[in-house]
């Protein structure tokens, strides 16, 4: 399964690069109306002017998970706050001669499906991206079509011919790509993981405030992104939305139906007999029932009064 996995990851990371890097899939090119307000917005030129910078975004939402994912699983491996902590001097067995350090395999399960979620995120915006090929606002300062040519004497003349702009090519190419809007979607579901990962693994731990205030600083952040796309005139209050809600959807399904709200499987007691042994399978019979057929479990009874399951 762990094989099938990589292959999964991998299948998307390569979706996405064609999509972002190669002209393997083109946008639908729709027309416009001459003189269209809608459309007449100022060009603000390219992404590294923005106030969100591409390399910031990306770094945020590729690095932030890391640093912040691991930094919890660190701590709470180091500091157990309860007798229920998942890292009980345990080991996870893998196949027949692999051990993993628990801590670990919570990190990286964790990362990658974050990982996923962010590289499906980004396939479900181009998608949508190629087959409306929605237009930004700035797309009519971009192209520089030739209105006198058109004969757009009439400003409500619709224009269908794809010759009709003059402009930069790649301009008016990301031009035809405004709807959704990929940072919207990429900051949203970037920052409800994280708060829903921090509301469960982190929760009253910290104080009561603290994991509140971290989750909303983060889900704020995301939605001045969006608001930040519409003040520069890159996206419409549609595009943001769409992508808000895309990112914000994938996000909620992975943690709810994937990685089931980051819950850690509880250490489970049961009193030993007076001869100081005890029937594993009749102790703990609901475990047994519960067991999922994608997890390890290590069953060890120790010296003392108790049976633990990790």
């Amino acid at each position: 399964m762990l094989y099938f996995q990589v292959v999964i990851l991998a299948a998307t990371v390569m979706l996405v690069y064609y999509c972002e890097f190669t002209d393997t899939f083109s946008p639908a090119e729709q027309g416009f109306t001459c003189r269209d307000p809608a459309l007449s917005k100022p060009d603000p030129g390219p992404e590294q002017d923005s106030r969100v910078q591409p390399v910031i975004l990306y770094s945020a939402v590729g690095g932030l998970p890391v640093v912040l994912i691991s930094g919890v699983e660190l701590v709470i491996f180091l500091l157990p706050y309860n007798s229920n902590n998942l890292y009980d001097h345990k080991v996870v067995v893998m196949g027949d001669c692999c051990y993993l350090n628990p801590m670990v395999r919570r990190t990286f399960r964790f990362l990658g499906v974050y990982a996923f979620g962010l590289f499906m995120t980004d396939i479900f915006v181009n998608a949508g991206q190629l087959i409306t090929g929605s237009l930004a606002p700035h797309f009519l300062s971009v192209c520089q079509a030739n209105y006198t040519a058109l004969g757009c004497g009439d400003t409500t003349l619709f224009v269908s011919q794809s010759e009709a702009c003059m402009g930069d090519p790649d301009d008016i190419m990301r031009a035809r790509k405004s709807f959704p809007s990929k940072e919207a979607a990429l900051s949203v579901f970037a920052a409800v993981y994280l708060a829903m990962y921090i509301m469960s693994c982190v929760g009253s731990a910290g104080g009561r405030l603290t994991a509140p205030l971290l989750s909303l600083s983060l889900v704020s952040l995301a939605v001045l992104t969006g608001v930040n796309r519409v003040a520069e005139y890159r996206n419409h209050w549609s595009d943001v939305m769409a992508g808000q809600a895309i990112g914000g959807a994938v996000a909620v399904f992975l943690v709810v139906f994937v990685v089931q709200y980051f819950k850690k499987r509880r250490v489970m007691s049961h009193s030993l007999s007076d001869a100081g042994t005890v029937n594993t399978e009749e102790a703990l019979p609901h475990v047994k029932h519960n067991m999922q057929a994608s997890d390890k479990y290590i069953v060890t009874q120790s010296p003392g009064s108790s049976t633990e399951v990790t």
